[in-house]
């Protein structure tokens, strides 16, 4: 991107809002024509407080400028406009598409078949083991993983798509010059570094604000085919990127959970209002693909006695006393043989000496 092109862009979304910048883009055809524009198209576009922002760039403004062509002038660091060829089209045929998409790693793959999959900030360690063997198992058939690199299940999707050598999208609700969590920095340079990319609408130096988190659900759900939800409560913002994206005219795939967690609750509410449910990822690709479901995979035998307290167990949480009544086992034998069954990743230890089993494969 030119300068003069560049400088225009950052000048026009950092002035005004979404909606006069469309406004102006329409009157004038270009960024750079939109400073061009006489006073009256002007006053026709903007209420006063703009136009006086508009007229009159700020320190901050031509500090960005120059930042932006610093990072911009770095490998893999790209910018794309509205009108540009290389924006995504699914993107651009949502109701808000951003103005402006900053890119950092392999841009290539918001031209790919994807998926969004998301969920709970504090999944169950199911909820976790379902992200990343769900998302592993649609990478390996070709589709990348969005989602939005926040803890929980979005991590653990990122996760579950690398593992499987596959691609993967992280949309963000910061500036492109920081990570958001901090937890998460390992994982951003581990996408990157495994041919991933990050996404963002928001300009270098946007700080954490909580209201753009809501924003970028909408990216998640345009950039994607479908909308997968893995565990949820009823408030959680996963409910909002499912609905943008029933919006958008996309699949929306729920994963069921206990009647006793509050975290399947929004799972069974978006099923009620008509989402898809999905106990396996071949679920999904039949629905996307219509192709024939492959092979279960295998998953190894567990001993016999330890198979007899899985199936004591179910699969909801379970106290150490009730399952001493189901099994009928000893406190200390049973205690040992949950044990062998957590280091065996069969069996999760929960808040409150809860334990729940966790699905294989």
């Amino acid at each position: 991107m030119a300068p003069a092109e560049l400088a225009a862009w950052l000048r026009l979304t950092e002035s005004v809002g979404p909606g006069a910048a469309r406004r102006l883009l329409a009157m004038a055809g270009s960024a750079e024509a939109v400073f061009e524009l006489p006073a009256a198209a002007l006053n026709q576009a903007l209420p006063p407080q703009q136009r006086d922002a508009f007229k009159q760039p700020s320190e901050h403004l031509t500090g960005l400028i120059e930042q932006a062509g610093t990072w911009l002038a770095q490998p893999g660091h790209a910018l794309l406009t509205l009108g540009d060829p290389g924006y995504p089209p699914q993107l651009l045929a949502t109701a808000d598409p951003p103005l402006l998409l900053w890119l950092q790693g392999r841009r290539e793959l918001l031209a790919t078949p994807s998926l969004a999959v998301v969920g709970s900030r504090n999944p169950t360690a199911q909820g976790a083991d379902n992200a990343r063997a769900f998302s592993r198992a649609l990478a390996r058939e070709g589709y990348t993983i969005v989602s939005g690199l926040a803890l929980g299940v979005d991590a653990a999707a990122h996760e579950g798509a690398l593992d499987a050598s596959g691609a993967t999208i992280a949309v963000v609700g910061t500036g492109l010059d920081q990570v958001y969590p901090r937890r998460n920095a390992g994982l951003a340079a581990r996408l990157l570094a495994g041919g991933g990319l990050i996404v963002s609408e928001y300009a270098l130096g946007m700080p954490v604000l909580p209201a753009n988190f809501p924003k970028r659900n909408r990216i998640i759900a345009g950039l994607s085919q479908g909308c997968l939800v893995v565990e949820a409560a009823l408030q959680s913002g996963s409910l909002i990127t499912a609905r943008l994206a029933t919006e958008a005219g996309r699949e929306v795939f729920a994963i069921p959970g206990s009647i006793h967690s509050p975290q399947a609750r929004g799972c069974h509410a978006l099923i009620r209002q008509g989402a898809k449910l999905v106990e396996s990822a071949e679920d999904v690709l039949e629905e996307l693909s219509g192709q024939p479901a492959p092979a279960a995979p295998e998953i190894p035998e567990t001993p016999h006695e330890q198979q007899a307290l899985l199936d004591a167990m179910g699969f909801d949480p379970v106290s150490l006393d009730a399952l001493m009544a189901r099994s009928g086992w000893p406190a200390a034998e049973l205690s040992a043989a949950l044990l062998e069954l957590e280091l065996d990743g069969q069996v999760a230890r929960l808040a409150g000496q809860l334990y729940q089993r966790r699905r294989q494969g």
